[in-house]
């Protein structure tokens, strides 16, 4: 496999970061005058549960449409390529904390998971805004049963999906990550936080048949245990937030840079350093139907020293969320250093807003531990997908998306809000 080009490489995306979005302005067929508000549009938005009572003839009570809370409760059936077949639920949310005026939306969610896979997972994130933004909490808490169908550390190996070079690793995962952010200027944050993760009970399955996996061959090099390790480091860093909403943004922008050490003094189990950011970026392309939205989204991890553990290495999916890398499974590619970037464009397919879609595009590269570097390689992939309204207060959408990527993979991914 020949390297990517990099002056061509870099040359495209600044085509698409920059010519695609004027183009779009260009073409805008939306834009009325900036006195015009959006309740002159005559289809109101209208969420999944609107839409049913309507077709059942149900009237609504103002009484409680006015104290609705802003909660949405999914039950999950679905299917992922990195899980199998799921069951379960999703409670997702937002709440105001202060004046609208000043104060940013605070978002959480909680699920509990079951897979054909025999993954199992409870998970509970939250992102918090005080009055007036003076600080923002952030945490994410999970307790899994969890597996890995690993190909390897970097990009560009050209492993084909499945068969033999795919490597089953099932493990148990505590996840514990806390930080407190203290507003210090406008939309701009500083803080401090500590995250905890814990790998225990790993069973490389190939072992079984195999004298060893790339998983094992990475713990020996680096002097892991591969049954177990863990990685728990403090966290210092800035972030830069003017989004209109935490889960469906119509613009602005988020930006958050984090410097992270894993002592072993905390419990990890090799002294590591890690420098990471995520940028990401939102266009509205109308003032009358702000659901036509150009998004952008860019993070990365270096590795500054020591070494990381094989399952706790950056890696596709290894965002917040899980959802980065559409097209590919979970940890299909990871490097001690790692590098991902999508756009997306969003826009209304039903004038009530209850359909809309997307399309994609993603691309990511990563270093391995024997001296390929990052941004040598890189992984395309793309596609488009539905979103259902599921609750307007809340801009709560159910996704299902469509993914194709290299190496002969491709899936369908469902989840609940938007990806990023």
């Amino acid at each position: 496999m020949q390297p990517v080009n990099t002056p061509r490489f870099f040359f495209l995306t600044t085509c698409l970061f920059v010519i695609v979005p004027f183009f779009v302005h260009a073409q805008d067929i939306t834009f009325v005058d900036a006195d015009t508000t959006l309740t002159e549009n005559s289809h109101p938005e209208e969420d999944l549960g609107a839409y049913v009572r309507r077709i059942l003839h149900k009237p609504v009570d103002s009484a409680k449409a006015e104290k609705k809370p802003k909660v949405a409760i999914l039950p999950s059936f679905g299917y992922n390529p990195s899980l199998g077949a799921i069951i379960g639920a999703k409670v997702s949310g937002v709440k105001q904390l202060g004046d609208p005026k000043d104060t940013h939306l605070s978002a959480f969610g909680l699920e509990f998971l079951l897979t054909s896979k025999g993954v199992i997972t409870v998970q509970a994130r939250h992102n918090i805004f005080k009055a007036a933004n003076k600080w923002n909490f952030q945490g994410n808490w999970q307790f899994s049963k969890f597996l890995v169908a690993d190909y390897g550390i970097g990009t560009g190996n050209n492993y084909l999906t499945g068969g033999d070079s795919v490597f089953t690793v099932k493990f148990n995962y505590i996840r514990l990550t806390q930080g407190a952010y203290r507003r210090i200027a406008k939309d701009l944050y500083a803080g401090l936080g500590v995250t905890l993760n814990i790998r225990t009970k790993i069973d490389d399955e190939r072992l079984e048949t195999l004298s060893s996996t790339p998983h094992q061959r990475y713990s020996e090099r680096h002097g892991f245990n591969p049954t177990k390790y863990s990685c728990n480091g403090l966290v210092a860093g800035f972030q830069y937030d003017t989004r209109d909403h935490p889960l469906r943004s119509y613009s602005g922008t988020h930006v958050e840079v984090v410097l992270r050490y894993n002592p072993e003094w905390l419990g990890s189990s090799k002294n590591s350093m890690q420098w990471y950011y995520d940028i990401r970026k939102y266009i509205g392309l109308s003032k009358r139907n702000p659901a036509h939205v150009l998004a952008f989204w860019s993070f990365a991890s270096f590795q500054l020293n020591g070494a990381i553990p094989y399952l706790e290495l950056p890696a596709t999916g290894s965002d917040l969320y899980n959802r980065s890398g559409r097209a590919y499974t979970i940890s299909r590619f990871k490097g001690p250093d790692f590098a991902y970037g999508e756009s997306e464009y969003r826009f209304p397919i039903t004038p009530n807003k209850l359909l809309s879609g997307v399309a994609f595009i993603n691309i990511q590269t990563a270093s391995d531990d024997l001296g390929k570097k990052i941004f040598k390689y890189w992984e395309p992939g793309g596609g488009a997908g539905l979103r259902i309204l599921l609750q307007k207060e809340s801009r709560t959408v159910i996704c299902v998306d469509y993914a194709i990527g290299k190496h002969e993979s491709s899936g369908i991914f469902f989840g609940l809000n938007e990806v990023f």
